[in-house]
């Protein structure tokens, strides 16, 4: 069973992202902040997280290093989702630890390759 947490605190990009998800796993969880995040994750194991990098409570950067540290987590795949597309970002996101950065607005296309890719065994 393939289960992906999508963390983000805008409940529309929650829903899209929902939808795009559901034809490539079995479970989409959603979280709408850092620290509900980290609870879910816990509660849950899932294969893959997808994180907004800016967040209430806990931004992306900071649950990506609380996971990191999570022995349970630390290779999980973690894929940050975010507005942010100026040039550096990207390389900022990836060099932090996060194993993909995607931008919004998401190509659905893209997306479910990606997610397929990062859920393979």
């Amino acid at each position: 069973m393939r289960r992906i947490l999508v963390a983000d605190d805008n409940a529309d990009s929650r829903e899209l992202l929902r939808l795009i998800l559901e034809s490539v796993c079995d479970e989409v969880l959603e979280a709408s902040d850092g620290r509900q995040a980290l609870q879910r994750i816990a509660e849950s194991q899932p294969d893959l997280v997808l994180l907004d990098l800016e967040m209430p409570v806990l931004d992306g950067y900071q649950v990506l290093r609380e996971l990191r540290q999570d022995p349970r987590f630390a290779h999980t795949p973690v894929v940050a989702v975010t507005a942010w597309a100026m040039q550096g970002n990207r390389e900022r996101g990836l060099e932090a630890g996060f194993d993909g950065y995607l931008t919004k607005p998401v190509n659905i296309a893209e997306l479910r390759r990606y997610v397929q890719q990062l859920l393979e065994p």
